[in-house]
């Protein structure tokens, strides 16, 4: 067969796909099947290396009483080594990766290959050196990757791009915990932004396939904890609303120190090279007081629920978990904080049923119920969705009466988090670093909806300097309602009404360029829609000349034609998330 005939084979395979929801669903439950083995693949490599580095076996990192051997702490520093030379590797890229999140948010869910293979090598090396960061940045930047990859050599529509790659990325977490019901909702709430009824369908088939695999292949999935079935009172649901207001404060502070010491770090140019070097030798002290530092904390988790130890040490292993933490970003380690939310809010509720206990108030907390609240509510707060958490709860106990109290301290840790901080930890990371996304919401069509693709190009121009006898002479009343003056090298002088020029008390030797307007405002070719409405709001125009960067005008946009494509494209927007384009 001539290589054009299968090229044009090829073609007509991938429009069928593009037309059939039976097709797209197969598609992504392709996509889930590869999240389910690349998950896995990325969780063995980890722990091969914590176990190399670390000299441990059967069990976890974070789980160990004590480092017997301190001079292996020295695989902290040695895991900023191997990043600082894939930086010095990767330093000809003029950008940053782009991740999951950022990619369904603002480039139509298109992620460049070597984007997935850099994010999912440096948060591997972070984790696999004992690093205070968790797997979830791989596991969902591989899972999203690949089904990126998928969806642009099937060249699928944006909304259907969009869900494949949210797919892609929930079914990788939900293979990490064996939760197939919490992968579909984290690909909802987290990448995909919203609920749509086109999209569940495939999405819930990605996350049942990468769980597929992840029993088959006989591996243990995070467990959490496991609960008796036993009634919850309506005094429950208010002492759980306080501990999801705590966990929100907790999760606040987390994130607000993060940023801080990122910030702070970056002002020292000096140790910008070094900086992942120093974070790993930082880490050894916290790592000699407790194990318990490192790694995203599962481990710790599990041995903290069996072993309930004492209040002091807890809140010790909260304070220095979260420093940690905020030492392995700040220095550059890569990686998420979805996994370590959930340990120190597991942590935060072990606090919190004991301080209750000690109140003269006869209220006594079941340990687990509130390790559980306290992980969800925290967790939500860091990373938003909270029927993500809910969810994973109710699928790793299978009690149902814990998922009420559940769900209520999750939202209202989700309500507060959202009132006094309005950002999850990547949209928030991502704003810090100049990007304008607030959540996974599509906005991408935002930046490419430009004044130079809508701008007018039939304008009417004069020279300022003409009198406004002879600019009447040209631009007879009635041709245009405005005219666009220029100075003598020919760049922009402003906006004249026409109107304003046939005013019979004017001086007709008068220069037209006194009756110039809008002189300092103007928009740029590359003005997105949203700078384009709140340039119009700002100067009440309804017409703005565009201007290229040498002051020469290119086009004109008026405020009705603005409006109209922007309401156009919402509209267009609405389509898409239904599955009626």
């Amino acid at each position: 067969m001539a290589p054009s005939t299968l090229k044009a084979l090829a073609i007509r395979q991938r429009q069928r796909l593009r037309e059939s929801e039976m097709a797209f669903i197969v598609l992504a439950l392709v996509a889930g099947l590869a999240a389910g083995w690349l998950t896995n693949i990325q969780g063995f490599v980890a722990h091969a290396m914590q176990g190399l580095l670390y000299g441990i076996t059967d069990n976890r990192l974070s789980a160990l009483g004590e480092i017997r051997n301190p001079w292996r702490l020295l695989a902290l520093p040695f895991g900023g080594l191997l990043l600082v030379g894939m930086a010095h590797f990767l330093r000809r890229r003029r950008r940053p990766p782009i991740d999951v999140v950022e990619a369904n948010a603002l480039h139509s869910g298109r992620i460049p290959f070597v984007d997935n293979l850099v994010i999912s090598a440096q948060t591997v090396i972070s984790n696999g050196a004992g690093a205070s960061v968790g797997l979830e940045a791989a596991y969902a930047q591989m899972g999203g990757g690949f089904a990126s990859i998928l969806g642009q050599w099937f060249k699928l529509r944006r909304a259907d791009m969009r869900t494949l790659v949210g797919a892609g990325a929930g079914a990788a977490v939900g293979a990490a915990f064996g939760a197939p019901l919490a992968g579909a909702f984290y690909a909802f709430e987290i990448v995909i932004g919203t609920y749509t009824p086109a999209a569940i369908a495939p999405v819930v088939a990605a996350s049942l396939g990468a769980a597929f695999i992840t029993r088959s292949l006989g591996v243990e999935p995070y467990l959490i904890a496991s609960s008796a079935s036993h009634s919850i009172s309506t005094g429950d649901y208010f002492i759980y609303t306080v501990l999801g207001l705590v966990c929100a404060l907790v999760g606040i502070a987390l994130m607000r120190l993060v940023t801080f010491a990122e910030s702070h770090v970056q002002k020292a140019r000096r140790i910008s090279r070094w900086k992942p070097v120093i974070g790993g030798v930082l880490l050894m002290p916290l790592a000699m007081v407790t194990p318990q530092t490192l790694s995203a904390g599962h481990g710790a988790m599990h041995l903290n629920l069996a072993m309930q130890p004492a209040l002091q040490f807890l809140a010790t292993v909260l304070v220095l978990k979260i420093v940690a933490s905020a030492i392995s970003l700040a220095f550059g380690f890569r990686g998420g904080l979805f996994f370590a939310s959930l340990f120190l809010g597991s942590t935060v509720g072990l606090i919190f049923a004991g301080l209750v206990g000690m109140l003269p108030l006869g209220i006594t907390l079941n340990i687990n119920d509130a390790a559980l609240v306290g992980m969800s509510a925290l967790a939500v707060s860091v990373v938003g969705g909270p029927m993500t958490l809910a969810m994973l709860v109710l699928e790793t106990t299978h009690d149902f009466t814990l998922m009420g109290v559940v769900l209520t301290a999750s939202l209202v840790s989700s309500a507060l988090t959202r009132e006094t901080f309005g950002y999850s930890f990547s949209t928030w990371r991502l704003h810090v670093r100049g990007s304008i996304i607030r959540s996974p919401r599509d906005i991408g069509w935002m930046l490419t909806l430009t004044a130079g693709r809508i701008m007018r190009k039939d304008w009417t121009s004069a020279p300022a300097a003409l009198t406004v006898a002879d600019f009447r002479a040209r631009v007879p009343l009635g041709s245009t309602s405005k005219a666009i003056l220029l100075d003598e090298a020919g760049h922009y002088a402003g906006i004249v009404a026409t109107a304003a020029a046939w005013n019979p008390e004017l001086d007709p030797d008068e220069p037209i360029g006194t009756l110039a307007t809008l002189e300092d405002n103007t928009l740029s070719p590359v003005s997105d829609i949203r700078a384009m409405l709140k340039a119009f709001d700002l100067v009440a125009a309804d017409e703005l000349a565009v201007v290229d960067g040498v002051g020469t005008v290119v086009g004109v946009v008026t405020e009705r034609h603005a409006r109209r494509r922007y309401f156009e494209e919402i509209e267009s927007s609405q389509r898409e998330l239904f599955g009626e384009s």
